[in-house]
């Protein structure tokens, strides 16, 4: 795993992803008819209520010995490993995800994209593969769509084609159903890392130095205002949960999610979701919603897991009227654009606020902008610190307190490179003063390193 991919190495060689072959390429290969024939009787003889009582050893254990029986009745030739093999793919088609539970069950792989019954792709280690996985047909991707929607009690078909899901373990679900997804339905799954990962880890993993995270430790601890900038998969959600790990147990956190994926550790947190529509458009709860009924919970703080649309502004009257310390994500390519993100979001509110007063809320508001990537070669970093200092004139002020500067590569081809700091008093001093981090801040700002 690099910087702050959710993953790390390890996986097995059954599920392990390959550099796609150009056979692999063509047009898949069907199963020879004994196999689906042994499939077909299998599923036959199969009770659904012993498949409902049994565990997935059990379950295994009883599709292998009625394989075997079936097998020589038929005089149909199967080895021991193709047996095995038969007997797994059944049981993850009745109670996992088909031919994605290895890969779900893979720690090493961060993200599973399905682009058709024969092309699922892998993210492992910051990079993407073709991977050994294959479906059956478009009905067998189309029947997993339709089981991954139905346990969450939504809904995916030619009038419904596009759904956001979550898997048991949190894991991150979109759905793309014909007639949009021209090749079959689509899948992308973003999973849930099972290992929380704090600061020292994301050092230990080169996605910052130990005098970046020192800093970024005391800007949690002084309760700044907090938004994480970056693209999609760079790793935002995992440096906000690190940075959670600073928030003192005793405080009241409500979060506020399109699709829950932190994982704060405090004792007194509330997790908010958003509800989409139903079929006849009723019922749609959406983040703004969620943030404004937020601030009649008396957080202490509160979190939004992604910044994207009018609740913007709820957002930052929220850390301008006394919850210090709240934090959020969004999009965005540099913190300057970030800024105007969020300008850009405010104004969808139809409000009819003059740039300038918007951008007076925003400096009012926010404290640090941290910009994080997913680079070339596949490491996740974090590439600036940025102080929100005021406005002047009708321009927000931004100062760079940490800039990754590139250097060459090494000779593994991995980017190497060192931060460049800037030591001016921050225009927070005074809450660094007044949780007595003053000489701690300055003391993380005294030495560069590599």
């Amino acid at each position: 795993m690099n910087g702050f991919g959710r993953r790390q190495s390890g996986g097995s060689t059954a599920t392990r992803p390959v550099e796609p072959p150009p056979e692999a390429l063509a047009a898949p290969q069907t199963s020879a008819s004994p196999t689906a024939e042994l499939r077909t009787l299998c599923l036959n003889q199969l009770d659904p209520a012993l498949i409902a009582s049994l565990s997935p050893e059990r379950l295994f254990e009883e599709v292998e010995r009625l394989l075997s029986e079936i097998a020589t009745e038929r005089r149909i030739q199967l080895n021991l490993r193709e047996q095995r093999e038969l007997a797994t793919n059944l049981v993850n088609d009745m109670l996992g995800l088909g031919p994605l539970q290895p890969l779900l069950n893979d720690d090493s792989i961060a993200d599973i994209m399905v682009n058709g019954p024969d092309r699922v792709f892998v993210e492992q280690n910051g990079r993407v593969f073709l991977s050994t996985a294959r479906f059956r047909d478009a009905s067998h991707v189309a029947n997993i769509c339709q089981r991954i929607a139905a346990a969450i009690g939504r809904r995916v078909d030619e009038s419904s084609p596009m759904v956001d899901a979550r898997l048991k373990d949190g894991s991150r679900v979109n759905i793309v159903f014909q007639p949009l997804a021209l090749d079959g339905p689509y899948i992308s799954i973003r999973k849930f890392g099972r290992k929380r990962i704090d600061l020292a880890k994301l050092t230990q993993l080169g996605a910052m130095t130990s005098q970046v995270a020192k800093v970024i430790e005391i800007a949690g601890r002084c309760r700044l205002n907090i938004l994480i900038s970056g693209g999609t998969g760079s790793g935002k959600t995992t440096l906000l949960n690190a940075i959670s790990q600073m928030i003192d147990p005793a405080e009241r956190v409500v979060t506020v999610e399109d699709a829950a994926e932190l994982q704060l550790q405090q004792p007194h947190v509330v997790r908010l979701e958003t509800r989409p529509p139903s079929l006849e458009g009723r019922g749609e709860v959406t983040q703004r919603d969620l943030v404004r009924n937020a601030l009649r919970m008396r957080p202490d703080r509160i979190i939004i897991g992604e910044v994207r649309g009018a609740e913007a502004f709820d957002m930052l009257q929220a850390m301008n009227t006394g919850h210090d310390g709240s934090m959020s994500t969004i999009h965005a390519n540099t913190s300057r654009d970030a800024l105007t993100r969020i300008e850009n979001m405010v104004q969808m509110g139809n409000y009819g606020l003059p740039i300038r007063s918007i951008r007076q809320q925003v400096v009012s508001s926010l404290d640090l902008i941290i910009q994080v990537a997913r680079q070339r070669d596949g490491s996740r970093r974090l590439l600036q610190v940025t102080e929100v200092c005021g406005l002047e004139g009708d321009v927000v002020i931004l100062n760079d307190i940490f800039v990754f500067e590139l250097d060459e590569d090494d000779d593994t081809g991995r980017i190497r490179g060192q931060y460049r700091v800037q030591r001016a008093r921050p225009s927070f001093q005074e809450r660094l003063n007044y949780f007595s981090l003053d000489r701690a801040w300055t003391a993380a700002l005294e030495s560069v390193e590599r």
